[in-house]
């Protein structure tokens, strides 16, 4: 009985260090998430100020061309 105690003591330890480890990795996703999100929007932001500048231009251009 008291090997199975401390089988199962040792197996809660385990499953323990696996959530504080998963939790870590969770933090770390979530703020590589939010990174990741704002970069994503700042390279929206230049690429429509990209697309206007480019369409101003090419209304510039005489239509024979």
């Amino acid at each position: 009985m008291h090997a199975e105690l401390d089988t199962l003591e040792a197996k809660i330890r385990q499953v323990a260090e696996l959530c504080q480890t998963l939790r870590t990795e969770n933090i770390a996703l979530r703020q590589q998430l939010l990174t990741a999100q704002q970069d994503n929007k700042q390279l929206t932001t230049r690429l429509d100020a990209a697309k206007t500048r480019l369409q101003a231009l090419l209304e510039t251009l005489p239509e024979d061309v």
